[in-house]
């Protein structure tokens, strides 16, 4: 798999994006109604979102019943990996990234299902 540096630094210009990409990075799997609870937003911008990182080529999904669980995609490229594993650990503790973070693990009734099919 190949990802234009373009492609990749204009969907990590967005701060939505930038936040959705850390916790994917941090937690592996993320349902998308996990993602509206810990960045506190409606489900309409964050699928929006998540499309636009999906048709970048960024996340992959997968459906489950009436959820749509996402992950950052298994084909990145190393050097993609390593700029957004070095954005998330450099963001970690720093706004408002920790308090989405804090919020994720505060959502009552997480799906825990982790399992790609």
């Amino acid at each position: 798999m190949d990802i234009d540096p373009e492609i990749l630094f204009r969907a990590l210009g967005d701060t939505t994006r930038q936040r959705c990409l850390v916790l994917l990075q941090q937690e592996g799997e993320l349902c998308v109604c996990e993602l509206t609870h810990a960045l506190d937003a409606a489900q309409p911008k964050i699928s929006r979102h998540l499309a636009h990182l999906r048709e970048a080529g960024l996340v992959s999904d997968r459906r489950e019943g009436l959820w749509i669980h996402y992950r950052l995609n298994p084909a990145l490229p190393e050097w993609v990996r390593t700029v957004l594993r070095a954005t998330a650990e450099g963001v970690a503790g720093h706004p408002p990234f920790a308090s989405d973070k804090a919020a994720l693990s505060r959502m009552p009734d997480r799906p825990f299902s982790r399992d790609w099919a």
